[in-house]
């Protein structure tokens, strides 16, 4: 899980500053949103304090209306130590008493020219994507036929190669090498590369190339989410290995499990092209067309035919 600050915020977004200058540093532990209505109305029983607080027009102005001494009072209390930041929207002004309570605090509190609305969204996003648990895993992420594919295997194996001719074919380049993945949501992981590692792969004999360089920017992409993985392994000739493709092995990533395709490797095999069939028939599975169950189907069939002639 990255950490992120106000400051990253403020960067992200083109915020404004108007106090609390000195709590920029101040982590944002989570991605929910508060409009703090209710708080601002005078109930601050279930105060979510650890959420950044947008004021929009309505608490804005409803605030102008108090006396103030309730402002002051008011102000002080959604400027908790607790809270991460304060961004008041629509670029409205901003009061004073919230100013000085902002100052007193260190409480940083912004304005945006966005609609609450807005800003309510792009900060979820932003948030949820960046907040979100995360872990890496040694491999390579390509985007093929709109599938993220992510291929595993041991040091030396050829995944970067693979990689290479399937980009070559028209595919895309996510990440090789490293893959940071993370769960986004429930059962979605999405892979994405090492700012170092972007766009970049890694072929030995060869040493780094720059896909985006070589193949233009359709053979790249930033992020992709993470539907199949195929490891790759040596072939071992004493190990019997799935030939029809009934058998289903799941591999569990965080949260989420994802099909997982072992294929062995040994001279002679077009690994590009298994690859690359191995995903058209995962999509094929996903919309309901399993050719293997069909013919375990007619396999069926025909024995029971066979051992009878009334069947």
């Amino acid at each position: 899980m990255d950490h992120v600050t106000v400051k990253d915020v403020m960067e992200r977004f083109g915020l404004e500053l108007s106090a609390g200058a000195e709590g920029i540093g101040r982590h944002i532990a989570s991605s929910d949103i508060s409009r703090p209505g209710l708080e601002v109305a005078g109930f601050f029983e279930y105060y979510p304090a650890n959420r950044i607080q947008l004021l929009g027009k309505s608490e804005i102005s409803f605030f102008s209306m108090l006396p103030r001494l309730d402002k002051m009072e008011r102000a002080r209390k959604l400027c908790s130590p607790d809270t991460p930041m304060i961004v008041v929207c629509h670029s409205m002004r901003i009061p004073p008493e919230l100013v000085a309570a902002a100052e007193e605090e260190q409480v940083p509190l912004l304005s945006s020219p966005m609609t609450t609305t807005k800003l309510s969204n792009k900060l979820s996003d932003f948030l949820e994507n960046r907040l979100a648990p995360m872990t890496a895993v040694h491999g390579v992420l390509l985007d093929i036929y709109g599938l993220g594919v992510l291929i595993t295997g041991k040091s030396g194996i050829g995944k970067s190669e693979v990689a290479l001719d399937l980009v070559k074919r028209g595919h895309r380049l996510v990440a090789d090498d490293m893959v940071e993945i993370r769960q986004v949501a429930e059962d979605t992981l999405v892979g994405n590369p090492p700012e170092l590692l972007r766009h970049l792969l890694e072929i030995r004999g060869l040493g780094i190339i720059d896909v985006q360089m070589l193949f233009g920017a359709s053979a790249i992409r930033d992020f992709k989410r993470i539907t199949l993985v195929i490891d790759l392994e040596l072939w071992d000739p004493e190990r019997s290995y799935d030939r029809l493709g009934l058998e289903e092995e799941k591999l569990k990533i965080l949260d989420t499990e994802l099909t997982r395709l072992t294929v062995p490797v040994r001279p002679g095999r077009n690994m590009s092209s298994i690859v690359e069939v191995a995903a058209m028939n995962h999509r094929m599975k996903q919309m309901g067309m399993n050719a293997a169950e069909q013919f375990s189907d007619r396999l069926n069939d025909m024995i029971g035919r066979e051992q009878d002639p009334s069947y």
